[in-house]
This record gives structure tokens, sequence and C-alpha cells, in this order.
């Protein structure tokens, strides 16, 4: 799905076959192979300096429209006296009051509709599995980090001894989770929490940490060269969910993780998108799960205003980018492209020009993918051009907008057109507008191909998408500026005023 270049062909044995019962022999722990990665585990304390990604403003609340919330209960179906309780207040959960002081410190003063229903599933004890579904940026990092730090045991034995392990589809991704769980448990004396990604430094050294977050491929390396005991894990996450599992390599690795764990583990998995095709490999993933999910027309947000712009051409649209090179450093902005070689090409030719700007995909060294990240984090760079590879969970408070300088795609071997991807259109739009705020989407299309995969993405999820005459640079300017300038991008939005 989310990929930075066309994804390979389905191998002929299908996931739902690749995933193990829950029974399956945790034994396989003690299994020796050869490493396929090099790692960097990373062991930072709660009192850690704060990094923010993730919460709100302490001023800000989040704005939601009204939708339906499907939600299966597996554990409570068989007994039709047992409501679906929720939470209005983070108060009714009875959390630890440091527990409550991080959330304060992030922003938090009520929970999201997510966060209303997870939690007093995710935190019952004993401990079911899930599977939740939200929009992107309504609270889901938050509601899982939670879940987690209201579990451990972080007595002088327990606190290096691994319970909670969180898996992520990239280093930026794991690196930010890390952050969320630094500043929501930095009132937790001795919280530690370590970083397991690839890198070229630091093996052999044992994990002595209470939190893991890592990347499946670093993690089963660690976990097979007995530098990671397992035997006290009480919650397994998997962030990007449908990702994780439907990706070809992904999948499998993170099946040779799951295997290796207690049979008891919570398993627990999020993502804005879990389409039809994924959705019966999660339930075996994560069996007899509570679900909370949304119907796909429900999942565009509603504070992220989308046009699109005709373009003459792929040169064209170049020139359109290079015009709005203003507008995108009024906040902070992402060019999505499918290809590294895109990246790089535009980068050279925007530099040439004589603008700032970064680019980010995976085929760049993990150290400096970290630094350009931290430049973009930080603002010295408000301009960043990336493949997916960041489509997913990133957040960066000051990103207002998002350009898609090629509309996202389905590789499919043999097909005779172009096939739109929807869900990673869904996911680089969601880097914006996130827990309430505002944020604009522009999408480039140079031809008829682009111009209707643009328009199925549009019907698949019911949404609007506003043309903008390419060729009219003062409303261009117009509609942006006021979009940003909004305090709220809705229905309500008139960008003539």
């Amino acid at each position: 799905m989310a990929s930075e270049s066309p994804a390979q062909p389905p191998a002929a044995e299908s996931l739902e076959s690749r995933i193990s019962p829950p029974d399956a022999n945790a034994d396989k722990q003690n299994a020796s192979t050869p490493a396929t990665e090099t790692t960097e585990t990373t062991a930072t304390t709660a009192n850690a300096p704060p990094q923010v990604d993730g919460a709100a403003e302490p001023t800000s609340g989040l704005q939601e429209p009204e939708y339906g919330v499907d939600v299966k209960l597996s554990d409570l179906q068989a007994d039709p006296n047992n409501p679906l309780y929720s939470i209005k207040t983070f108060e009714e959960l009875k959390l630890n009051d440091v527990i409550t002081k991080g959330l304060n410190a992030m922003g938090f003063r009520r929970p999201s509709k997510i966060q209303e229903r997870a939690l007093p599933l995710l935190m019952n004890d004993p401990p079911t599995n899930m599977v939740g579904q939200s929009q992107s940026g309504t609270g889901k990092t938050a509601a899982f980090v939670l879940n987690i730090l209201s579990r451990l045991d972080l007595t002088e034995e327990g606190k290096t001894q691994p319970q909670a392990l969180v898996l992520a589809p990239s280093r930026e991704l794991a690196r930010q989770i890390v952050g969320v769980i630094q500043v929501m448990g930095q009132f937790l004396n001795d919280l530690i929490v370590a970083t397991a990604v690839p890198m070229e430094a630091g093996r052999g050294q044992k994990v002595e940490a209470s939190v893991v977050v890592g990347t499946p491929g670093t993690v089963t390396d660690l976990i097979r060269k007995r530098l990671f005991n397992t035997s006290r894990l009480k919650v397994l996450v998997l962030d990007e969910a449908d990702n994780m599992l439907d990706q070809q390599g992904l999948s499998e690795q993170c099946v040779r993780v799951k295997v290796l764990l207690p049979k008891t583990i919570q398993v627990v998995l999020f993502s804005a998108t879990f389409p039809d095709n994924v959705v019966r490999y999660a339930n075996k993933f994560a069996p007899n799960s509570n679900q909370i999910t949304l119907r796909h027309e429900e999942l565009t947000v509603e504070g992220i205003k989308q046009l699109y712009l005709d373009c003459d051409s792929g040169d064209h649209k170049f020139e359109t980018l290079v015009k709005f090179y203003g507008l995108l450093t009024i906040g902070s902005s992402i060019i999505f492209v499918q290809t590294r070689a895109a990246a790089t090409e535009i980068e050279r030719r925007m530099v040439a020009e004589g603008h700032t700007v970064a680019a980010l995909t995976g085929g760049i060294d993990g150290q400096q993918r970290d630094a350009i990240i931290d430049r973009f984090r930080s603002g010295e760079a408000k301009v960043l051009i990336a493949t997916n590879v960041i489509s997913r969970g990133i957040d960066v408070q000051t990103v207002s907008m998002v350009i898609n300088y090629d509309i996202p795609e389905l590789h499919v071997p043999q097909s005779s057109k172009r096939i739109a991807d929807p869900q990673t259109y869904l996911h680089r739009i969601g880097r914006t507008g996130r827990f309430g705020r505002v944020g604009v989407a522009v999408s480039f299309v140079a031809n008829k191909e682009e111009w209707q995969m643009l328009m199925d993405i549009k019907n698949y999820f019911q949404t609007d998408m506003m043309r903008v005459d390419s060729h009219d640079w003062d409303e261009v300017e117009t509609v942006v500026k006021n979009v940003i300038k909004s305090a709220r991008s809705g229905q309500n939005f008139n960008p003539r005023k």
C-alpha cells in the first residue's frame, strides 16, 4: 500500500495462510538465524527532553464531525445485558495521577471519539485484543500509549524488563511514538523507553527498558539473538497495522515477531484505514478482538480543504510548484511524489531555482533521515519533498499544506490502466489538519489518467474537491491563503471571502 515505488506483485501464498494461529509455539524464540539488519537500540528515560509530536496545543480542542462509529464487541456479544460503556472525561478512567499529569502536559482535556470508545475496552481487565480505526490525527497514538503506561510495573526489578512492544513501519514513525510515550509518561519515575530501528551501530546491546518501540525486522533480530527478553511482555501494538499486515515483507516480519511472544499478550492494531481485504487477516492476527471501525466515506478529515490544479504537462506541474513556494512556507509543507528518483530531481531543480527544500526517501541512510526529519520538525526546513515513507503517522504540528505532486497509485501487474490508491491518498493528506487544526491538500493533475485517478479517489471517499485554475495565479493565492488563515475549514468555507 503506502510505498515509495510500485509494490512488488504478491506472493502466491496468501497472507492469511502465513499468520500463525494464537497457540503457535513460542519456543521458536530460541531459534538462531543470521541477522538481516544492523540495529540500534536506544534507551531513554521519561525525563528526557520532551518531544511533543502528536500532542495538541494546551488551548486547542478537537473539532470532530458527527459520524457513526461501528463497534463490534466480541467479548460482550454473548451477553445482551452488557451495554457499550464509554467515557466522557479522562478522570472517569481513574488513572494514576502522574499519567493524568502527563495527559495535561500533552494538551488533552477530554477524549476524542476514538479515545472515548477505545480506552475503556483497551484498559479493561482481563485485557482483550483490539482492532481500532479512526481518522488521521484524532488521537490513536495517545490511546494505545495510555493503555501501555497504565499496565507497566516500574519497580526496581520491572523497570528494565520489556513489558510493551510497539511495532511501526518506519524509523521516523517509531521515533515519533517514542516522543509521545516520553511526554505522556514524563512524570512516571523510572520509565525507560528503547528504540529498536535499523542502523549501523549499537549491535550486541541487551534491551533493558519497560517499553520498546521499533521496526519488525530489527525487533526479530534482537529476540533471536536473545538480546530482547519477551517473557514479561503484556502488550503488542501495531501502528499503521493495515500497511504492516498487507505489505509484502513487513507482514511476514510481523508474523515472525508475534510467534516469539507470550500467548497471553494483548494485541492492539490501530490505523486510519482497514481495507476489506485486510480485515480478515487482522482478525486472525488479533483473535477475538473488540473492533472499532468507520465506513470509508467517513474517513476523510473535515478540517482539510481538498483542491486540485489542472496542469498542461509535467513541465507545467513543476512551474506551478515553483510558484507555490511562497505559499508552502506560510507554515510547513510536504510535497509527495511516487518515486525516489522524482524526489531527487524535484529537489535538485528547486534548489537550482534558489529555494530551500529537503528531500526524504527510503534510500537515504538512517542517520541522515533522522537529521532531515528533525530539521523539518524544528522549522529549519519548511518544505519537505518525500515519498510515501512518511505518508503514515508522522505528526508535525506546523504542517498546513500537503501537495500531491504525483497522484498515489497502485502497482497492478498486467493492468492496462493506472489505478488510484485511495488509502495512501488519505494517509498523505492526513499529515495536515491534525487534531482539529486547519489544513489544505492540493493535488496536481497533468493528463486525463491522473485526473481520472483523482476522481476515483474523490468518489471512493464521497468527498469534495475544488478545482482551481492553475493559469489564474491570483485565484490560486486567494483560495489557499484563505484556507490557511481560516479558523476552521469546513463546509461553510468561502474561498472568495
